[in-house]
């Protein structure tokens, strides 16, 4: 079956082309998801995005043939739409701090960490924040929104014309739902909107058939599936929910580092850290940690050059780090003052620390959450491979590696096909100076948790 997976991520937006007898794609063509400065704030460009899924959609059709459409996107996203079914208010970029200005006001009203799993985050990382904010500042937006949906439902419906909201992207750090009863907190009544939630779907349902002028347009047949859609992070887990038993994490890499452990220890989760409970596409509540290490990555990477076998051994013999946090605000050190333990590092030895720091932080996650088994890395850093030798360092488990070029595209297209059978991670590289690895690990969290 070929499946064209629409994947928006915070940094690009892209449609992969996947062959679900193989599990691989085909092709796969990206844009940056460019946010918009305003007005009335910032906004990502959907219409934008609209215009390159129909152009994409209309060449992997005549290159490949379609045969039923997905959708994966980023979370901490809502849509508000009218009675026509079209934007109510432009699509908020969840890193605009507007909403911190009704900060005191928003928390009186937001349910504990105890009924949600969703820890209190700053700009509008919580969506409850984000439509807070919007009611209460946008003139006349409460008389004109008629549903609020969820954002991968929202490109599903657009295609459709059925706009739904869906567990995996209401159990995403937004204060709006309840993992443990499995229903909307009282924050959705607090905020006056319980009238007007879209109806709930799972992440495998069936949105509908495209619309006539979709198919039109783009040169699908009518009756082309379109499937509800899924949180990104989680997309990655599916496969291996569907394909491994015991114990195992998942390890999700693109600008956020999302770590989520399946048959973990138990363990009490700390919502001041950014340790959450998620909601995975089966519907269970999946306890999940995460920093921004793309981002991070992508703020620091105009400071490195590739390392040679000199800048390792002086990195590793020298105890030269890179300490959190780079990226403020989030991530288990969140107000942690970070950057190079020493100066005069050489882009070489920055590259090396650089990437045993996104490791170390990973790792960090990973025992937050209690992780057991094998690791399992998805995304870019999956081609890291000091990222990996200190991950497995540091954790002192296996780490397994998923060489789909986007991850989370592969799991938002078994949504489409049940029968699918997800291909292995396979094992990493053995680790060389493995002790000497877990040694520089040591020192890294000692001076760490000692400047906390």
């Amino acid at each position: 079956m070929h499946v064209a997976v629409l994947d928006i991520g915070k940094t690009n937006a892209k449609v992969a082309l996947v062959d679900t007898g193989t599990m691989s794609e085909l092709d796969v063509v990206t844009r940056p998801n460019t946010v918009r400065p305003g007005p009335a704030y910032p906004h990502f460009d959907v219409e934008g995005i609209w215009d390159f899924l129909l152009e994409s959609l209309s060449v992997f059709e005549v290159k490949y043939g379609i045969d039923r459409i997905s959708v994966t996107t980023h979370g901490a996203t809502f849509v508000l739409l009218d009675g026509a079914g079209k934007l109510a208010t432009p699509v908020m970029d969840y890193e605009f701090t507007g909403p911190e200005e009704l900060a005191y006001a928003y928390d009186t009203l937001r349910p504990n960490f105890s009924e949600t799993g969703s820890p209190r985050l700053p700009v509008g990382l919580n969506a409850g924040a984000q439509l807070h904010w919007l009611l209460k500042t946008q003139v006349g937006l409460r008389g004109r929104v008629r549903q609020v949906v969820s954002y991968p439902q929202y490109w599903s419906g657009r295609l459709t014309g059925h706009f739904t909201n869906e567990l995996t992207s209401l159990g995403c750090h937004t204060d709006l739902w309840n993992p443990h009863t499995a229903g909307f907190s009282t924050l959705v009544a607090a905020l006056g909107i319980e009238d007007i939630m879209a109806p709930l779907a799972l992440a495998g349902d069936i949105a509908g058939a495209i619309l006539p002028e979709i198919a039109e347009i783009t040169g699908l047949a009518e009756e082309t599936p379109v499937m509800s859609g899924i949180h990104d992070s989680n997309a990655s887990l599916l496969p291996h929910l569907r394909r491994m038993d015991g114990p195992f994490s998942v390890v999700s890499t693109g600008t956020w580092v999302v770590s989520m452990a399946v048959d973990g220890a138990p363990v009490v989760l700390d919502p001041s850290r950014d340790a959450l409970i998620n909601v995975n596409g089966l519907g269970e509540p999946t306890p999940s940690a995460r920093f921004m290490g793309g981002r991070e990555f992508e703020q620091m990477k105009g400071e490195v050059a590739a390392p040679t076998a000199e800048d390792v051994e002086s990195v590793l013999n020298e105890r030269r780090f890179l300490l959190p946090a780079v990226q403020t605000g989030s991530g288990p050190f969140p107000n942690r003052p970070g950057g190079w333990s020493n100066a005069s590092m050489s882009p070489g030895e920055k590259n090396v620390a650089l990437s045993w720091y996104l490791a170390l932080m990973t790792a960090e996650c990973l025992a937050m959450i209690g992780a057991r088994g094998p690791s399992i890395v998805e995304g870019p850093f999956a081609r890291n491979i000091d990222f990996i030798a200190m991950l497995e360092a540091a954790t002192d488990r296996p780490v397994q590696l998923s060489h789909s070029a986007t991850g989370t595209s592969i799991g938002a297209s078994l949504l489409a096909d049940c029968g699918a059978i997800p291909a292995p991670a396979t094992r990493a590289p053995e680790v060389y100076r493995l002790n000497e690895l877990k040694e520089y690990a040591q020192h890294w969290f000692a001076q760490v948790n000692t400047a906390a």
